[in-house]
């Protein structure tokens, strides 16, 4: 199958982006290239995880490119997820949420490299990930990939864990806005049915929509991820609790 996008999502900031995007398009420069961020935080693989999972069924004959890798340069696999729409990732977990019933393949790193005739031990997104991508475009995996029968690594994403009315669940991301998203899902809220939730003592009401308090005023909605979040209506809940990516603790009320 042939592809004719690819997509980017990293933790790389500038400049690293730019340099994959050299390598992909000298391979294939007909493929068009969409980034959804460079602005993961740094190693967050669980929050890479949570941002692919709610973004990819948006394309189609599209090959996702998703690096968040802690351990570059050591033995974690490179992978390529061969489905409807086609995935190239380390195997570290950022494929949590991939269907297990695709066939996944192992890159050979080295034959990755030959395209850019370097295997840094730090930069595998231009060395291996990138050429990898590009190659998958035009349907030629087999020239640097075999099928992978090992173990896909998945993390505890979107798996909450309930004792009487405390939930620990993750802060999966943090927007620009401060907002925490948790991976808490609309079902499972709608389950609970509760009127809002504790966060270290600040009482975050469960409503529709922002306006539905008065500004400053702490809030909890079903957001644009479909999953529940906490805010401050024209402020930032994340600065205003001190509370980054990680576990969160909540508390219900019923």
């Amino acid at each position: 199958m042939k592809f004719d996008t690819i997509t980017l999502l990293t933790d790389f900031g500038d400049f690293y982006p730019g340099v994959m995007k050299g390598v992909i398009l000298k391979i294939n420069p007909n493929v068009k290239i969409v980034d959804i961020s460079h602005s993961v935080e740094p190693q967050n693989v669980l929050q890479a995880a949570f941002l692919l999972a709610n973004y990819h069924r948006f394309f189609e004959k599209t090959v996702h490119v998703a690096i968040v890798d802690p351990g570059v340069g050591s033995e974690r696999e490179a992978i390529i997820v061969e489905a409807e729409n086609a995935f190239v990732a380390p195997n570290n977990g950022i494929l949590t949420c991939i269907d297990k019933k695709a066939k996944f393949w192992k890159v050979d790193e080295r034959k990755a490299a030959k395209f850019t005739k370097t295997l840094s031990s730090t930069f595998h997104g231009r060395d291996v990930f990138a050429p990898t991508a590009a190659l998958v475009t035009l349907d030629r995996i087999e020239e640097i990939a075999e099928p992978f029968k090992g173990e896909i690594i998945r993390l505890d994403l979107f798996k909450p864990e309930v004792e009487g009315e405390s939930i620990k669940c993750n802060a999966a991301y943090i927007d620009r806005f401060g907002n925490i998203v948790t991976d808490l899902k609309r079902e499972f809220v709608e389950e609970m049915n509760p009127k809002g939730f504790y966060i270290k003592n600040v009482y975050f009401p469960l409503v529709e929509k922002y306006v539905d308090v008065g500004l400053h005023e702490p809030l909890a909605l079903i957001g644009s991820f479909n999953t529940l979040e906490f805010s401050i209506r024209n402020g930032n809940a994340s600065e205003m609790l001190g509370i980054r990516s990680g576990k969160l603790y909540l508390e219900v009320v019923l």
